[in-house]
C-alpha cells in the first residue's frame, strides 16, 4: 500500500488522530473499551497537560492514496526521563494502524526520525505518553477487556514491532484474583506477624475533607518508593495533581489506604472502580448528550469489579510486609463496598516476590503487557 506520513496539523487533524480508533475497533475487537475523547484530547494539549512542562509530543497520521487515515502515533520526548537516566531514549505511543505492515513501518519510520533529530538513540514504547499515563502493549489476554488506565491493541501490533527490530524491553502482568478465591486466612496470619515485627503501624483510608494533603503526601511516597523500579520517571507536582484531579472524581476514599509508622505515612495503595464498565455503555466516546447520564446511571449500580493501579512503600520499610497489609484492607473491605474482584496491574517481571506474592493469595495472571525497545542507528 502506497502510504503518506504527515505531522497532526490543525483542528481537521486532531479530530482524525483521536477519532480513529473508533473506525478501527467496533465490529472487530469486541473486548475493546472506547476512551472519552475528551480526555485524549486533553492528553495531547500542550495548554492542558503538565507533561509538556518538559516533554514534547509530536502526532503524525499515516494515509492511503485515498486520503482516508490508515494509521496514527507520537514521537515523544520525556524530558523527566532524560533527567533522571540520561540514556538517549525517546517514546512511541497513540500507535494505532489497519493491519498492514507497510502502513506501520512507515509510521514507525517517521516517529524513529523525529526522535533521531532530537539527537535521541533509541525508541522505547508504546507510551502515551509516558509510564505515568496509560502504558504498554497488550500481548496476551484479548479476549477480556482492560481495566481502568490500561491499554488494549489488536494482536498483530507485536508482530508488526518484532518484524521492525523491536525487542521487550519489559514484561508486565496483570493479575485478578475474586473474592472466592482469595486466602483471607494466610493474610491475616502474616498481617499479625508484621504488625509484631514493627510495632507502631496503623492504617488509615483516604480523608476526603483533607484530600490535597493526603494527595501529596502520596506523591512523597511514590517518589521514593518506585525510584529504583525499571523505567520509573518521578511525576512532578503539576503532573500529580492533575492525576489526584482526575482521579477524586471517580475514587472510592474507602479503598485508598495510608499506613503510618508512629504517625508518619511510610506507605499508601490506590484502588479505583472499574469504570471501564461504564464507558462499554458509550461506543461514541462522548459525554454529551447521551454519554454522561449512561456513565453515572451504570457507575452506580453495574461496576462490581475495581484495580489497584499504585501502591507504594517508603525504602526504608521495604521488605517489611507492609504491602501485604495493603492487600488485606483492600481485599476485606472491597467486597462490603460491593466489588467482588480486583486486577493488580501492573507487576513487573522482574518483580519475583511481589508476583510470588499475589500468586499465594489466590490471584491469577491473566492478562500480559510489555513495553519494546529499539536502536535509532
Amino acid at each position: 500500500m502506497a502510504v503518506t506520513v504527515r505531522p497532526v496539523a490543525g483542528r481537521a487533524d486532531r479530530k482524525r488522530f483521536i477519532d480513529l480508533p473508533f473506525q478501527l475497533y467496533p465490529g472487530t475487537y469486541p473486548a475493546w473499551v472506547p476512551p472519552l475523547r475528551r480526555d485524549v484530547k486533553h492528553t495531547l494539549d500542550p495548554s492542558k497537560n503538565p507533561f509538556f512542562e518538559h516533554g514534547a509530543i509530536e502526532q503524525f497520521l499515516a494515509t492511503d492514496a485515498s486520503g482516508t487515515v490508515v494509521g496514527r502515533i507520537a514521537a515523544i520526548e520525556n524530558g523527566m526521563h532524560l533527567q533522571k537516566y540520561d540514556d538517549g531514549a525517546g517514546f512511541f505511543g497513540f500507535f494505532e494502524c489497519i493491519e498492514d505492515y507497510a502502513v506501520a513501518e512507515a509510521l514507525l519510520d517517521t516517529a524513529a526520525a523525529w526522535l533521531r533529530d532530537r539527537n535521541l538513540t533509541h525508541m522505547r514504547g508504546p507510551a502515551n505518553p509516558s509510564l505515568n499515563d496509560t502504558a504498554g502493549l497488550l500481548v496476551d489476554g484479548f479476549e477480556e477487556e482492560p481495566f481502568i488506565l490500561m491499554p488494549y491493541n489488536p494482536p498483530f501490533y507485536e508482530d508488526f514491532l518484532t518484524r521492525y527490530g523491536f525487542t521487550r524491553a519489559m514484561t508486565m502482568w496483570a493479575y485478578y484474583v475474586h473474592k472466592k478465591y482469595v486466602q483471607v486466612d494466610r493474610l491475616k496470619r502474616g498481617a499479625a506477624l508484621v504488625h509484631r515485627r514493627t510495632p507502631g503501624l496503623s492504617i488509615r483510608t483516604l480523608n476526603m475533607d483533607r484530600f490535597a494533603e493526603d494527595a501529596r503526601t502520596i506523591l512523597d511516597i511514590y517518589n521514593d518508593a518506585w525510584s529504583d523500579n525499571w523505567g520509573h520517571v518521578p511525576m512532578t507536582e503539576a503532573e500529580f495533581e492533575q492525576l489526584a484531579g482526575q482521579m477524586k472524581q471517580i475514587v472510592e476514599p474507602d479503598l485508598v489506604f495510608l499506613i503510618e509508622h508512629e504517625g508518619t505515612p511510610v506507605a499508601f495503595s490506590i484502588t479505583l472502580p472499574n469504570i471501564n464498565r461504564a464507558l462499554k455503555e458509550i461506543p461514541s466516546g462522548r459525554l454529551f448528550p447521551l454519554g454522561l447520564p449512561k456513565l453515572l446511571a451504570y457507575a452506580h449500580f453495574g461496576i462490581y469489579e475495581c484495580r489497584m493501579p499504585l501502591m507504594g512503600v517508603r525504602k526504608a520499610f521495604q521488605g517489611k510486609g507492609l504491602d501485604a497489609l495493603l492487600v488485606l484492607e483492600t481485599i476485606v473491605e472491597g467486597p462490603k463496598l460491593g466489588f467482588d474482584a480486583c486486577e493488580m496491574s501492573w507487576v513487573l517481571d522482574s518483580n519475583d516476590r511481589l508476583k510470588n506474592h499475589v500468586e499465594s493469595l489466590g490471584a491469577v495472571a491473566d492478562k500480559e503487557y510489555a513495553m519494546f525497545e529499539r536502536g535509532l542507528s
